[in-house]
């Protein structure tokens, strides 16, 4: 068969396609693919002073296996996940739900609840830290005033994790709200008029019309709310002291990775620690594609 030649015009086109892409395809390039590829690198070597690099085999990852403080870490934002993750999503569907019906200043309710969406985490941080202050929180000056003595919320142990999970929740809702408000108002409402004239109350439709509709974006939300969960830090960081006795019943995965990297100097057990989380987000992510496919299927 013969070749379809390519115009001159077409070339042109092809060629400011290109154009087009090329500085988003550059930044992936820099700031996404390189960095992923030199933490694999990493992992492998005993990184020094001056990055300076030897070979160091499997070492790192059999280090990492018989590190005690690592499974902890990694229990740590297993119980992160297990928390956050199905509380912020109850959560959003709920908001959404209720600012997709008619109420009265539903567009201010809409701003207010994204507000923590757009705001620097660690201004949140330290504003809850404050909140949660064991000697003059607010939070502790309230339960007072009720006879209830002082919580050590940020050095307790026992509490210390649930307080960042509350914090988290409260940070996550307003921007996943958005998103499954979006969704909801993209499902016609020939479908809820139908519903009403069969006989069908508020809570049926929303179980058996908005639900069944919503599950490709509650799949979206879910998996993204699964990822930053596990690649939580920030609120951590800043929220619990160095010096507390919380700090390793409430560390995370990553920040067991930076304080490797950039505390303890040890940059090459730290890019394996990095590998095994991508591995774990990974997996989990496959594993949810896989029966977000089957559920759509199985409605078919």
């Amino acid at each position: 068969m013969k070749r379809k030649r390519i115009s001159r015009r077409q070339r042109s086109h092809i060629l400011y396609g290109y154009l087009m892409i090329a500085p988003l395809t550059a930044g992936l390039g820099i700031f996404y693919f390189y960095p992923f590829f030199k933490v694999f690198f990493d992992s492998f070597h005993v990184v020094g002073a001056f990055n300076k690099t030897s070979w160091a085999g499997i070492s790192n990852y059999v280090t990492m296996f018989k590190d005690p403080v690592m499974w902890s870490t990694l229990w740590n934002t297993l119980r992160y996940v297990i928390v956050i993750v199905p509380f912020t999503l109850a959560l959003s569907i709920l908001i959404a739900a209720l600012l997709n019906t008619d109420i009265k200043g539903r567009s201010v309710f809409r701003v207010i609840y994204f507000i923590p969406a757009i705001t620097m985490s660690t201004a949140i941080s330290m504003i809850w830290r404050w909140i949660f202050n064991s000697d003059f929180g607010i939070l502790n000056f309230v339960l007072s005033k009720f006879g209830v003595p002082a919580v050590q919320w940020l050095s307790d142990p026992r509490t210390a994790w649930i307080t960042i999970s509350i914090v988290a929740v409260w940070m996550n809702v307003g921007y996943e709200m958005i998103i499954l408000l979006a969704g909801m108002q993209g499902i016609s409402r020939t479908y809820y008029e139908s519903a009403s004239l069969d006989g069908a109350g508020k809570f049926q439709q929303f179980r058996l019309i908005t639900l069944p509709l919503l599950t490709p974006t509650i799949f979206f939300v879910l998996i993204t709310t699964l990822i930053s969960t596990f690649q939580i830090f920030d609120v951590i960081y800043m929220m619990i002291n160095s010096k507390s006795l919380a700090k390793e019943a409430s560390q995370s995965i990553v920040l067991y990775f930076y304080r490797n990297a950039f505390e303890y100097s040890k940059k090459g057990y730290a890019s394996a620690i990095a590998i095994f989380l991508f591995l774990i987000i990974m997996l989990i992510t496959v594993f949810q594609m896989r029966m977000q496919n089957k559920w759509v299927n199985y409605d078919q």
